[in-house]
């Protein structure tokens, strides 16, 4: 098969193209025809290295895929050869305590496509059965493939993790993200009001088209002090955070008595600086969350179908522009989602 790997850590000329083995279905498996596949900073993180993260080489990127069943392995029901599908991104062992009790991305052997196994920039992608779900109607396949990571990331830190209710205030961080354009809806989904920032006039109007109330240039330095004109000294109920060290202090300084903090990355770095004095004294609840279990993505797969939810596509390129595609997304050139098709 034709894919897109990488056999070190480094910048974007590590990715290389070439002919692959075709992988092969085992037991329980669904081999699947990569249509398209989204990107994620993820796939940027990965090619560029992560701490304790040890590969096998050739490595194959690729989180968000949509195809169509290829083959099938031995005692798989149920799903026939052709059939539109997309994938869960998250892999877990499926038989644990958390993974029966529906958590699975919190099973210890947890692993994402693209990063802890091979992924869907190639032609194929062989995955666990329990790992196909339903196609969202008669969608395009490069649509389809922007909805599994950052709606099923945003949900959990949304619905289950900060339980955001109607009356709220939710601060959506970085909204031209694709996470961040997918917490926008879910917000307002929930009868939130959401205040969006972004660092260009054009993504804080496509914030504002998918249903953000107020807008912030998070460009200016006392981007904070707009956000407090609007809340006052009442504070954000809830702040949707993964920046990282270059928000953080404001979002905890932004947050309400009371008020949530959840975050899901840090992608202008780790080493953020907590005075823990607020935490305590003004009661914040800070969560941290990665991804979500793989049975809210039927929720989300329905609720996009019916569209309540609309997945976020900047641009659809080929495969073989995958580096232009990281390129756009490490210059942050990006509102929602790159989408590669194969």
């Amino acid at each position: 098969m034709l894919g897109v790997c990488i056999h070190q850590h480094g910048g974007r000329e590590m990715l290389s193209h070439q002919e692959l083995p075709d992988p092969v279905v085992g037991p329980g498996q669904v081999r699947v025809r990569v249509r398209a596949c989204a990107l994620n900073f993820l796939d940027v993180w990965v090619r560029r290295g992560l701490p304790f993260l040890k590969l096998t080489y050739p490595h194959i990127l690729g989180a968000d895929v949509a195809g169509e069943i290829e083959s099938t392995g031995e005692g798989v029901k149920g799903l026939e050869v052709g059939k539109r599908v997309l994938v869960a991104p998250g892999v877990s062992c499926g038989h644990c305590q958390r993974c029966l009790a529906g958590e699975d991305n919190l099973c210890r052997h947890y692993g994402l496509l693209g990063e802890h196994r091979d992924g869907g920039n190639a032609e194929l992608l062989v995955v666990p059965a329990a790992n196909i779900l339903p196609y969202p109607g008669d969608m395009p396949f490069e649509q389809a493939a922007a909805i599994p990571v950052t709606f099923q990331t945003a949900w959990q830190m949304l619905v289950q993790k900060a339980v955001l209710r109607p009356t709220e205030t939710v601060l959506v961080l970085a909204a031209g993200s694709g996470v961040g354009s997918a917490a926008v809806q879910i917000a307002k989904m929930l009868g939130a009001t959401v205040i969006a920032t972004a660092s260009s006039q054009a993504k804080l109007d496509s914030a504002k088209a998918l249903g953000a109330d107020h807008l912030i240039d998070h460009s200016d330095p006392k981007w904070d002090k707009a956000v407090r004109k609007i809340v006052g000294k009442a504070g954000v109920d809830v702040v949707f955070e993964h920046v990282g060290a270059a928000t953080w202090k404001q979002s905890i300084q932004l947050a309400a008595w009371g008020g949530r903090i959840v975050t899901c990355g840090a992608t202008s770095g780790f080493d953020a600086e907590t005075d823990l004095r607020h935490i305590f004294f003004r009661q914040i609840a800070i969560f941290g969350s990665t991804m979500g279990s793989k049975a809210v993505l039927y929720d989300i797969v329905k609720l996009v179908a019916d569209g309540v939810l609309k997945p976020v596509v900047d641009r659809v390129l080929p495969l073989a522009d995958v580096a232009r595609a990281h390129e756009l997304l490490e210059e942050r050139k990006v509102f929602g989602k790159i989408v590669l098709t194969i």
